[in-house]
């Protein structure tokens, strides 16, 4: 096994992905997932303290970049626009592997009790990046916290159709997390 070679965090989520759907969530251990891939148990614990942590990694860089795209929107923004700097921001920070892994993800999540529990922590921290955000930029709370949300579902929408399409016409999840975003406005205006 190779103690230092790079990219061990991603063969890790990987291979934790692929057991999950193999085997199921409970059934698979952190020896299995360090077997799997090519790391040692102790290189395991010391990119994720649990098998829990393992589909939620990159939560800290992800809300970073929504919370970094609303602050540098242009003056004047209004709070969508802001946080479809946000989504543009982080959208184009996915790459390949990540679009790869969506279904996968999905899969695993949908098949265990304490995944979904880990994702729903997962989206409400996206959720108050983009809050918190948004407020620092001057917005009230409750502005800030609605549009926060709807980037959230804009987010999760856009990753789903991302990820699942197959035609590839677009790599980059950019254009289906503003698409998103877009049919998010249009139904808010229906809303009376």
């Amino acid at each position: 096994m190779a103690r230092w070679e790079p990219g061990a965090t991603q063969r890790l989520v990987v291979a934790a992905v692929d057991l999950f759907n193999e085997q199921g969530y409970d059934a698979t251990t952190v020896a299995q997932i360090a077997e799997r891939a090519g790391v040692t148990k102790s290189t395991f614990f010391r990119h994720f303290s649990d098998k829990r942590e393992l589909l939620v990694a990159g939560q800290e860089t992800l809300s970073r970049l929504l919370a970094d795209g609303i602050a540098d929107a242009p003056e004047g923004s209004t709070a969508l626009d802001a946080v479809a700097a946000g989504l543009e921001r982080a959208s184009n920070a996915m790459g390949p592997t990540n679009r790869e892994l969506g279904p996968r993800i999905k899969a695993a999540v949908a098949a265990s009790t304490e995944l979904q529990e880990r994702d729903a922590l997962k989206t409400v921290g996206m959720a108050a990046a983009m809050t918190n955000a948004l407020v620092d930029r001057g917005f009230p709370e409750p502005t800030a916290h609605l549009a926060g949300e709807l980037g959230v579902l804009a987010f999760k929408r856009g990753y789903t159709a991302w990820s699942e399409n197959e035609s590839g016409k677009s790599e980059s999840l950019a254009p289906y997390a503003a698409a998103a975003l877009h049919e998010m406005r249009s139904i808010a205006t229906t809303l009376n």
